[in-house]
């Protein structure tokens, strides 16, 4: 029977949160999943709500209303153009087709192309906020056609989450700007997630803090200017303590993070594009070097190092990595928004970087207080090279920068890893180097290879013959 006013093909835990927030903000759902067993148990379990589930495409096909609006819930990669595959013949023109996870901007900017050529609008829509955000406010990042957009739009807004009365969802951009920002958020969100696991590590493993002394650390931070949904599930999980063994949770849980590839394509894109985001990165290093854990036990026994020993004043030093945490996520906000303004530019996005940061700050796993900073510096400069130059951001960053400091010195000194802080403060005296010795590496480059070099002192492009061609090697 017709009637449901959006269709979701993938009834895993994603989609089915996703259709419950939709019903609850009062449209009638149609779902569609291959697997009988989880059809049957939705129109069981939810048989009093305006959400029902087909096993047969075409009854799931026919109960939707016209211009139909499907939205696919499943994973990234070929299971997407499988679904594109069955969908597309039995569509007609002006129906609506929305890629909801994590794919590849590229991908999205083929099947764009694919589907635009037959007279269907497709979105590709980077969704946030993992399924407690699917089912109470996500925030969500469509891009596509504009049209498309205002089909879907009434859905979008009822449904993302809310800051201020305003909806975490907004017209993104063209083709894959959408998929293309939600990949930068992950980027972003690997930064933060390392810089983190460095301040939890460097006070657990260098100054002795026990995992209940840093859930009490972590919920002061997240009462004050580090307030953010990381840091709050951060001193949950260290005040969890284990029933069965008697121990913080955290403590038993092996030093393995994997990862699904998302931070790693914002790394890979941000090469091709030539833009600096080293703390995302290093992120991604952090993660892969995690995976390496019979060869670092191995190592452990072989590779001398100091042993971690702090002497000094406890607080004090707390209060500095407090501060390096500060200053170093916004560093790496600062690294994804200067990719994405890349981006834009490259790939003909017209990205609105104020829009970006508002409705991130609900709904999406880096939101954060700061957010709020960062929208208003786009606001008042949607020019801005990089957050950095931004006197209140820029500044924030700069009153903190000798915590940075601190905390790095004190972390090679004793031998303990912070590769994504490190990242970011080189990162920040990188940027603020009037000079850096990129003259050398440029000699060096038209030494090897005549690859010519600018001067200060005078307009043009040189070369200098560094040897005499007609002379056998030094050995």
């Amino acid at each position: 029977m017709k009637g449901a006013d959006m269709g979701i093909v993938g009834l895993g835990v994603m989609g089915q949160m996703l259709a419950l927030n939709m019903e609850r903000n009062g449209f009638h759902v149609a779902g569609y999943d291959v697997d009988d067993k989880k059809v049957a148990d939705i129109n069981r379990r939810y048989a009093d709500r305006n959400v029902e589930a087909f096993s047969d495409l075409g009854a799931f096909l026919a109960a939707l209303n016209e211009p139909r609006r499907i939205m696919m819930m499943v994973p990234a990669g070929k299971p997407v153009d499988v679904v594109i595959e069955q969908l597309k013949g039995e569509l007609t023109i002006g129906d609506l087709l929305i890629d909801g996870g994590n794919s590849h901007y590229r991908d999205t900017e083929r099947r764009t192309a694919m589907l635009e050529a037959m007279g269907l609008h497709y979105i590709g829509t980077g969704v946030s906020g993992g399924e407690y955000g699917a089912l109470w406010g996500p925030a969500i990042m469509p891009g596509g056609p504009r049209e498309a957009w205002e089909l879907i739009k009434p859905v979008f807004e009822a449904v993302a989450a809310k800051v201020d009365g305003e909806p975490c969802v907004t017209y993104i951009g063209p083709r894959g700007a959408g998929h293309y920002v939600k990949m930068v958020h992950n980027g972003i969100e690997y930064a933060i997630m390392q810089l983190i696991a460095e301040a939890y590590d460097v006070l657990h493993r260098g100054v002795g803090l026990s995992a209940t002394q840093l859930h009490v650390v972590f919920s002061e931070w997240n009462a004050a200017e580090l307030s953010s949904y990381l840091v709050e599930i951060t001193a949950d999980i260290l005040g969890r303590v284990d029933e069965e063994a008697g121990q913080p949770l955290v403590d038993l849980i092996l030093d393995e993070a994997k990862q699904k590839g998302t931070g790693k394509w914002a790394s890979q894109d941000a090469l091709d594009l030539g833009a600096a985001i080293p703390t995302i990165n290093t992120a991604v290093d952090a993660r892969i070097i995690s995976a390496y854990k019979n060869e670092r036990v191995a190592a452990s026994k072989v590779l001398p190092g100091p042993e971690p020993r702090y002497e000094g004043d406890v607080e004090l030093f707390v209060n500095h990595v407090r501060e390096a945490l500060f200053a170093a996520s916004l560093c790496a906000y600062a690294q994804g928004f200067s990719i994405l303004r890349t981006a834009s530019a490259e790939y003909g996005y017209d990205l609105h970087y104020a829009d970006i940061a508002k409705i991130w700050r609900g709904g999406c796993i880096i939101r954060a207080a700061v957010l709020e900073d960062i929208r208003a510096a786009f606001v008042a400069n949607s020019d801005l090279d990089n957050l950095l130059m931004d006197a209140n951001v820029g500044g924030m960053v700069a009153a903190r920068h000798e915590g940075m400091r601190r905390v790095v010195s004190y972390a090679a000194a004793n031998g303990i890893p912070m590769p994504a802080l490190f990242s970011a403060l080189a990162y920040y005296d990188g940027y603020r180097s009037a000079r850096l010795p990129a003259n050398l590496t440029q000699a060096q480059r038209d030494y090897f290879g005549a690859h010519t070099y600018r001067r200060v002192d005078k307009e043009g492009t040189y070369h200098t013959e560094w040897q005499e061609m007609d002379q056998p090697p030094k050995r």
